[in-house]
């Protein structure tokens, strides 16, 4: 097993130790230490950090193992490092936004599918690489979401259809409704703080910046100038007081980035002090004025809720006028599906919540999307993403995966059943399955590369199909006709889709 050095200043950080591949050993050793400077590698007695994910303004990101669990279940450990050359002032503000985060995620994340759970918040004092010298290091553990973050969606395949954008528009703004209703504004919403799970889920990441208000005063706490550049309205960039409008604001900025392609410097009109966003994005005019009112600058002009926002969105898909009173905009988009949690046992306790366990996050997350989607009273707001606003890379990549992969199955089943009405039905049945499966994301990228080669390699090497294969076509004759078959498949996707596109235009 390979574990990380978590000691910035490990020259090489990558440690092998064969002895842990042995599940025994692996839980019952007390420590591992870094073989280069000595860190100890089994951060709080558990976990093992397997590879770095990556670097922030605070901190660095490793995916790692929980030891003490019967799967090893995966987790991401965060590690408290400013980067730049700090003040002892700014290290402390710095330090306390850490701590910031995991307090919020153990008290939101354990009540809400969407935010990811707390695990574990420690500190470690190890001895330093100087004599007489010791360093502190601050860990924060939580849970993994395996998938993308918008930001890499974006670089991947380009500006996202409108029906995506508005279901990403909707499932957010359900989150923000149960952030700022537990008295928490995030102040850092961008597509990189928004991942997709694998399994379609949307996540709100990243809470090292978020603000606790006063709601009973009706006061907004002041600034403490963290915040992104671009996405953060003009109240938050000049440190003054924030709201939860200062939320819905960067949620703006970030949807139309995600519809447009386009960076926030090339939407933004500093002559006119305002985002022109519109020429570059098809978007319904009723939604696109919701999305304009949230960019507006001044606080009080924009929405005051998220209710607010999802009420007129209801409203503009339905051709009305949006309700004045949040009662009716909670009537109209209910709040999504929570887990209420227990109180706490006592204040002492370090036990993550047991209203989100792991199994019933899982279970969460799992289940029916509906609730995050867009309403789709109306075709034009919510229909299917159309052929041309699919990316031609993936496009093109999806039709050479099913030409080759049924080319592979035709040869394989001609070969075995025969040229027969049975061989013919299953292949074409195979053919319309694997198109389904990719329409429905279930398969996709990756998985598309390792199910051919894997059927590749079933096709060449098995040795019973192999045996008929032999008197019917070589292995070379074999794979050139799996990639004529993609080839052939890729150019009559591609004719499909410019004739989909002229007609297109035409109508």
């Amino acid at each position: 097993m390979e574990l990380a050095c978590t000691r910035p200043s490990c020259p090489r950080p990558v440690n092998h130790f064969s002895d842990l591949d042995d599940g025994k050993t692996l839980r019952s050793v007390s420590q591992k230490f870094c073989t280069t400077c000595g860190m100890p590698l089994i951060l709080g007695g558990r976990y093992l950090p397997e590879r770095l994910l990556g670097k922030g303004g605070f901190g660095t990101a490793f995916l790692a193992r929980d030891r003490f669990t019967p799967n090893l279940r995966q987790c991401v450990v965060k590690q408290f490092q400013p980067s730049g050359d700090l003040s002892s002032q700014q290290i402390e503000l710095a330090q306390s936004l850490f701590e910031r985060e995991a307090a919020v995620l153990e008290d939101l994340g354990n009540r809400h599918p969407q935010i990811p759970d707390l695990y574990a918040f420690f500190p470690l004092i190890v001895p330093g690489r100087s004599p007489n010298q010791q360093e502190e290091f601050f860990y924060l553990v939580q849970e993994f979401i395996d998938g993308e973050d918008l930001e890499r969606t974006l670089a991947r395949q380009g500006k996202f259809p409108q029906s995506e954008v508005l279901e990403i528009l909707v499932s957010m703004l359900k989150v923000l409704k149960f952030v700022h209703d537990n008295g928490t504004i995030h102040r850092d919403i961008k597509p990189s703080n928004i991942m997709r799970h694998r399994n379609g889920t949307l996540y709100l990441l990243d809470f090292g910046a978020v603000k606790q208000v006063t709601t009973a005063q009706g006061n907004a706490g002041q600034s403490t100038g963290i915040y992104s550049m671009g996405f953060a309205p003009p109240e938050q960039m000049a440190g003054g007081a924030v709201y939860p409008s200062t939320d819905l604001y960067a949620l703006a900025v970030t949807c139309i980035t995600l519809l447009t392609g386009k960076a926030v410097s090339d939407l933004y009109d500093a002559y006119n002090n305002g985002w022109n966003w519109q020429a570059h994005a098809q978007l319904n005019p009723a939604i696109a004025a919701v999305i304009d009112r949230m960019l507006l600058p001044t606080p009080n002009q924009r929405y005051a809720s998220a209710d607010d926002v999802i009420a007129a969105l209801k409203a503009a898909v339905n051709g009305s006028s949006a309700p004045a009173s949040s009662t009716t905009a909670m009537q109209a988009a209910p709040a999504p599906q929570q887990t209420q949690a227990p109180a706490p046992a006592s204040p002492s306790s370090v036990k993550p919540s047991a209203a989100r366990t792991p199994a019933a996050k899982a279970q969460a997350a799992k289940a029916p999307a509906a609730p995050v989607k867009a309403p789709a009273p109306q075709a034009a707001i919510a229909t299917p993403t159309s052929i041309s606003a699919i990316p031609l890379s993936t496009f093109l990549g999806g039709a050479a995966f099913t030409g080759f992969q049924g080319g592979l199955l035709a040869i394989a089943l001609a070969s075995v059943l025969g040229t027969t009405l049975l061989g013919s039905g299953a292949w074409l049945f195979l053919v319309v399955g694997l198109v389904l499966l990719q329409v429905r994301r279930v398969i996709e990228r990756f998985d598309l590369v390792i199910i051919a080669l894997v059927t590749l390699g079933v096709v060449l090497l098995f040795p019973p199909l192999q045996t008929v294969l032999a008197s019917t076509a070589p292995r070379q004759t074999i794979i050139v006709l799996a990639i004529l078959a993609g080839l052939v498949t890729v150019a009559i996707a591609t004719l499909f889709r410019l004739i989909y596109r002229l007609l297109s235009s035409l109508m």
